[in-house]
């Protein structure tokens, strides 16, 4: 289970950067806290970063299921895909929210939570 546990490990470090890229955001745009609000390129960043929470809170548990019903081994693919799509997402939305296109790592997470499922109601009838 070394795979997954590297993956996710990966991931919390992309999401504290993200998180600490906005922080700087806020200072260098003039966004000073509490406001959620303000300069554009800052809300772009503080998006990312929303985002990228909201999308860790189905792909953690996801791959850890993937991994013990499918194979550790084989979610290293949507577990590399995941953390590819997330810094793509992350460039091409604070460049331009509009030609962002919808967020892959959407597709990764189902993908995860199907094969786990897959994956459990085969380990019930072996």
């Amino acid at each position: 289970m070394e795979y997954p546990i590297i993956i996710i490990l990966l991931a919390l470090v992309q999401y504290l950067f993200f998180g600490l890229r906005t922080g700087i955001a806020r200072g260098t745009f003039g966004v000073e806290a509490p406001r959620v609000s303000g300069h554009e390129t800052w809300e772009r960043y503080n998006r990312v970063h929303l985002n990228t929470l909201e999308q860790l809170i189905v792909f953690i548990p996801a791959l850890l299921a993937f991994s013990y019903y499918v194979s550790p081994k084989w979610a290293l693919l949507p577990g590399v895909a995941f953390l590819i799509a997330r810094q793509t997402y992350s460039f091409l939305y604070v460049k331009n929210p509009k030609g962002r296109g919808f967020p892959p790592t959407f597709f990764v997470n189902v993908i995860l939570v199907v094969g786990s499922l897959i994956g459990i109601v085969v380990s019930l009838y072996k």
